[in-house]
């Protein structure tokens, strides 16, 4: 018996030292469940770096900024994709914080494994990210490893803005216009490469008063729609329909 092969939607998790539990996966920003019920299936992997295995495996991603932590994530898509269960031309890729770096990352280095992306309050340039950000010791003391004026090229090579010539993946970038701790211009930048350097379709929608994660029911209810939306476009209808009709009444 041929066994189907699904639509993909890969959720990586933020942090990155965090992980998700083997349980109810459902957000206003996460799809699990309901985006099961709607005919995808749903990937959460749990990369190197993440907690819940130990201090050596969540350290084991340090120095190695949006390298072997992502690889990763191809690698474990790669595996569904051989088991039979996967569409490998209708991978989608979501997250928020550094799941929204990861999320800008495949759509620009690895684009040509990606069929849409929604990125949240994601990270885009590393450098100017340290200058604008709430936090700016976390990427030295759990990420890189080494400061940013000690090697400016490497971080602008881990940085999605770097590739963005290259984007074919679909993207819709949100973010809070008041997030303090990946700055709203995180957003602004990607959106600006990809639009310009491209003809890559690519949106961005700020949502006013909200931070690092939207709070307001209206602005949750609001992202839902529209992630939902994005990935039915272009993973299920191919873009087959003008991008114009996602907009929201």
């Amino acid at each position: 018996m041929k066994k189907a092969r699904n639509p993909l939607i890969t959720v990586v998790h933020g942090g990155p030292e965090s992980h998700y539990d083997n349980g109810w996966l459902t957000s206003y920003s996460m799809p699990g469940q309901i985006g099961a019920a709607n005919g995808f299936m749903i990937f959460y992997p749990n990369y190197r770096g993440s907690t819940g295995r130990g201090e050596q495996f969540a350290k084991s991603s340090q120095g190695d900024p949006g390298g072997k932590e992502f690889d990763d994530v191809i690698d474990g898509i790669d595996y569904l994709i051989d088991a039979g269960m996967v569409d490998k031309s209708k991978v989608g890729v979501t997250g928020g914080s550094y799941g929204g770096y990861a999320t800008g990352w495949m759509s620009t280095r690895h684009t040509e494994r990606f069929a849409a992306g929604v990125m949240f309050v994601g990270i885009s340039d590393n450098i100017s990210k340290w200058g604008t950000s709430d936090i700016p010791e976390e990427m030295y003391l759990v990420h890189s490893r080494k400061r940013i004026w000690d090697d400016y090229e490497f971080f602008l090579k881990r940085s999605p803005i770097y590739y963005a010539d290259q984007a074919k993946t679909p993207l819709l970038i949100l973010a809070g216009a008041g997030d303090t701790r990946v700055d709203p211009g995180q957003s602004k930048e990607l959106y600006r490469h990809i639009k310009t350097r491209t003809e890559t379709p690519v949106r961005l929608v700020l949502y006013p008063g909200e931070g690092h994660g939207n709070r307001k029911s209206t602005a949750r209810f609001d992202y839902n729609l529209r992630m939902l939306r994005w990935f039915n476009l272009y993973l299920k209808q191919g873009g087959d329909i003008p991008e114009t009709e996602l907009d929201l009444d």
